[in-house]
Formats: C-alpha cells, structure tokens, sequence
C-alpha cells in the first residue's frame, strides 16, 4: 500500500484534531529514523496510524478486545484511555490488513514503552511525545535532546510521561516502569 493510502486511511478514521496530530507524529518519526538510522517510511507509517484506535469509544475497544481473546492486563483493562494502542494495533491488522510487525509492535506499544522495544517503536513513543502539536514545560529542551541522544531523551520523555501520570492520580503501568528501568540501565 503506498503512503497517500495510508494517509487517506488515518485522516479518514480520525478526528480533523487527531489526524495533525498523527501527521505531525509521523513527520516527526521519519526524521528521527533518519538521524538514527531506522526505516523512514516505516516511521512515517507507524506515525499516521499510531492513533488509528482512538476512532473507537473505550467502551467498544474493550469489546472488541474480549471478543478476539486479546491478553489485556489489569491496568489497560481499567484504564480505557491506554486500549487504543493494542487494540489499534489489532484493528490494523484486521481492517486494513497491514502485516508489518515492526510498526504493528510500535503502534501496540506507544503508550506505555516497552522493555525490549525495537529502534522504531522507540522512535514511535518518542515522536508521539514531542510532536509539533505538544506543548508542555521542558518540551523544547525534549526535542533538541532528541535528536542528540535517543536513549536520554527516552528516558526524560518516559519519566514526564510518569509524572504526568502520577500528578494526575492516575493508574500507572507497570510496562512504563519497566521500559524506565531499561532506560536507566542503558543510559548510564
């Protein structure tokens, strides 16, 4: 499938809100793999259809989860906000066919980060954190860091992530913890 259909595909299933800002996730995304060396137009692909869930109410998220047998652990299931990752992931597959286990692991993962996730659902997280359209303290000093160091810049991402999470008395997921873990490991 080319990249018009692909953007066709998001700007029709989302809101005019959230197709910029999956656009802008995957503008942000290729530039990223292109400073560090993964796929360009997987990223722009995984970029655009990272939110490709969200076109479905929680409600109907979790039903489509239980009727296709998805694992989902206590947080998601009580946390309806994080189903649009693995149940978009699995939407996309279903509806769209798309068969790519690279951008299918980014999409599923994009929420909570992932111990053992690849360069380009890193790259996914990351993008989808600092896109154009965020605006939050420290972003500018976020999107400089990068693309200077992924690794650092993961880890300050996941950790305002956490933060946000934790200030807004909010369940937090255990996967985040870990992927912060590894992070820290890596980092120093």
């Amino acid at each position: 499938m080319y990249y018009s259909a692909y953007l066709k595909i998001s700007k029709k299933n989302l809101t005019p809100k959230l197709f910029l800002h999956s656009l802008g996730v995957g503008e942000c995304a290729v530039a990223l793999a292109r400073r560090y060396g993964a796929n360009p137009q997987k990223a722009f692909v995984a970029g655009i259809l990272h939110d490709y869930g969200k076109k479905y109410k929680p409600r109907t998220l979790r039903k489509y989860a239980y009727r296709r047998g998805l694992k989902l652990d206590r947080v998601t299931r009580k946390v309806p906000q994080l189903l649009h990752a693995p149940v978009g992931a699995e939407l996309l597959k279903e509806e769209i066919k798309l068969k790519d286990a690279s951008i299918l692991e980014s999409i599923r993962y994009h929420t909570t980060g992932s111990p053992g996730l690849s360069l380009l659902g890193k790259i996914i997280f990351l993008a989808d954190v600092i896109e154009e359209g965020r605006s939050f303290p420290g972003i500018e000093e976020l999107r400089g860091l990068a693309f200077v160091d992924l690794r650092k810049a993961l880890l300050a991402a996941t950790e305002n992530t956490i933060k946000m999470v934790l200030d807004n008395n909010c369940m937090l997921h255990p996967r985040s913890v870990s992927f912060r873990n590894e992070l820290i490991r890596s980092v120093y």
